[in-house]
């Protein structure tokens, strides 16, 4: 595990299974979202799946999975859910979030790599698919490179898989910070904000996964999104 410099924050404890929750934003992922939660339930007590109108019968399977179900009666973006999420993971005593995917691509078998890295009481922990580039499409892959090069220069660090969103976050640092993108701009964001207000990443080598899993990205109406936050970020500088 490597990280953008040493941690001096003692004030951050490590992450365990009674003070960490998942977050998983979902639409439409009734295929895999209860293996996904009975897998994290391995590891981490608390499970909020964040169900983002799905159409079909995510929530019930989730919750059937053990997880906390919140459900967005309207489709609202990952961002959206992601923020529902923290909310209540604080309400519930939490001081870490893990963010996961429901469609399957994270490996719960990583979670304990992200509890592990927390001990060095870096804020912000970031999956790095990175350690086996090959096994990643490579359309995702040369996107993935491009665009990590852009927000390594915006953050000023670097940061080699700005995109996964497989994630550890400390949550009352992530509350401390304003985070204003709602759809799938959120990845980007979280790494720019950390950096800029001085929290310091670290990143975890996770494994690489890519199935059945259909992607929600809309490549062009989430690439204008996408430039336009980039575009506001460069001139916030």
């Amino acid at each position: 595990m490597d990280s953008a410099g040493a941690s001096r924050n003692s004030r951050i404890v490590s992450a365990n299974a009674s003070n960490c929750a998942a977050v998983i934003p979902c639409r439409d992922e009734a295929r895999a979202v209860d293996d996904v939660v009975r897998g994290v339930r391995l590891h981490l007590d608390t499970v909020i799946v964040v169900d983002d109108a799905s159409r079909d019968d995510t929530a019930s399977k989730a919750s059937a999975a053990g997880a906390v179900v919140l459900r967005q009666e309207e489709h609202r973006g990952k961002g959206d859910s992601l923020a529902k999420g923290w909310k209540e993971a604080a309400r519930r005593g939490c001081v870490w979030v893990l963010h996961m995917d429901g469609d399957g691509q994270h490996s719960p078998a990583d979670i304990p790599r992200f509890l592990t890295a927390s001990t060095e009481r870096i804020p912000l922990w970031i999956g790095n698919r990175f350690n086996n580039p090959a096994a990643i499409p490579w359309a995702r892959r040369l996107v993935n490179r491009w665009m990590s090069r852009q927000l390594s220069q915006l953050a000023g660090i670097d940061i080699p898989d700005s995109q996964c969103g497989y994630r550890l976050m400390h949550l009352p640092t992530l509350m401390s910070l304003r985070i204003q993108t709602r759809h799938f701009e959120i990845e980007s964001e979280l790494c720019v904000a950390f950096a800029r207000a001085g929290k310091q990443l670290g990143f975890v080598p996770v494994e690489v996964r890519y199935g059945a899993e259909v992607s929600k990205i809309s490549p062009l109406r989430d690439a204008i999104r996408w430039g336009r936050w980039y575009a506001a970020a460069r001139r916030g500088r």
